[in-house]
């Protein structure tokens, strides 16, 4: 009986993370997902938020922030196709809360409802990727 799962997790511009796990968790479309070896087979949009991989060779939790994307399990695998993907240990508070006040002022002076949906998710995208890092930094 497999005990760990190979784990994939890629963006547009580069491989994030690649090797054995023991767990994976991740925001699903409907909810947080847990993924064990021998998973039943599942393909579902993801949500913005953190993915967090326990390895397999050491027992320590990768964490990375994914902008939303694909998630595709099969019984011995996991594979994360992401929007944007940022490992934890890059992620800039700062930064992403500045990009969470300009997307709050696009909201305001939207012009079309498609400037204000666009600017929305950048909104939902910055606020998921502020407390996905504050809580990786409890850690």
């Amino acid at each position: 009986m497999a005990t760990t799962l190979h784990v994939d997790v890629v963006s547009a511009e580069e491989q994030i993370f690649s090797g054995e796990a023991k767990f994976v968790a991740l925001p699903g479309e409907m909810g947080e997902l847990g993924i064990y070896p021998r998973h039943t087979p599942l393909i579902t949009r993801i949500k913005p938020g953190a993915v967090r991989i326990q390895r397999a060779d050491n027992g320590e939790e990768e964490f990375v922030f994914v902008a939303g994307g694909i998630l595709e399990v099969q019984p011995g695998t996991v594979t994360v196709l992401a929007d944007t993907a940022i490992r934890g240990h890059d992620l800039d508070e700062a930064k992403a809360a500045e990009a969470k006040k300009l997307a709050e002022e696009a909201m305001r002076n939207a012009k079309s409802d498609v400037d204000f949906a666009k600017a929305q998710s950048e909104f939902a995208a910055m606020a998921a990727q502020i407390a996905a890092l504050r809580k990786f930094r409890k850690k």
